[in-house]
């Protein structure tokens, strides 16, 4: 496995937030008030805060820090989202960004390593947004598969007693499930009562 510290994960997060971008494009206007599988979140409230997902990306690539940023963005909005994303993508590619060391909630890691936590971040609320809203749940299994390997490393199972460790007890995948619910089964989430037969 491809350690997350050297690995880099600047095409992963540009397939990751673009595949979020065409989910955000999808969303109907009926739908943004809807539940998702992250109890805290509505569709509208998961929309800001994936874009403060990406305003704390690009904060972190300007070493400002990225902590003191809310949790929710001021929009919710595709084309908000697709802005933020791109000035992240941008900031990312020089590539010193990749080893400056920067202060996540998970420690003090080098930049690849942080981002490689926003695009799990960013492709485990898009299975929550696609879900939510009856649009396609997973994306390319490439882009996937790495980050699965990467949390099964840094967020094993054994760790989710700690009540300091925001992921839930690990789901049992669903037999049919693919990678991007598997990743999101591994955070916790659980598939019911929104895919499979649960879900008709």
């Amino acid at each position: 496995m491809t350690n997350s510290q050297t690995a880099d994960p600047r095409p992963s997060y540009a397939a990751a937030t673009a595949w979020v971008t065409e989910l955000l494009n999808g969303v109907s206007e009926d739908q943004w008030s809807a539940p998702t599988p992250c109890d805290e979140f509505d569709v509208r409230t998961l929309a800001a805060h994936l874009i403060a997902t990406a305003n704390r990306a690009v904060a972190l690539a300007e070493g400002a820090d990225a902590l003191a940023l809310p949790r929710l963005a001021d929009t919710y909005d595709a084309h908000s989202y697709a802005v933020t994303v791109g000035k992240a993508i941008e900031l990312w590619s020089d590539d010193a960004t990749l080893t400056a060391p920067v202060t996540v909630p998970w420690g003090e890691v080098p930049g690849a390593g942080a981002l490689w936590g926003y695009v799990s971040e960013t492709l485990v609320h898009g299975w929550d947004l696609a879900v939510a809203t009856g649009q396609s749940a997973e994306t390319d299994p490439a882009v996937v598969d790495p980050v699965l390997a990467v949390a099964r490393q840094f967020i094993p199972a054994e760790i989710r007693a700690n009540p300091d460790v925001p992921f839930g007890p690990v789901v049992e995948p669903r037999p049919e499930a693919g990678p991007t619910e598997r990743l999101a089964n591994w955070t916790g989430r659980s598939s019911s009562p929104w895919v499979g037969a649960a879900a008709q």
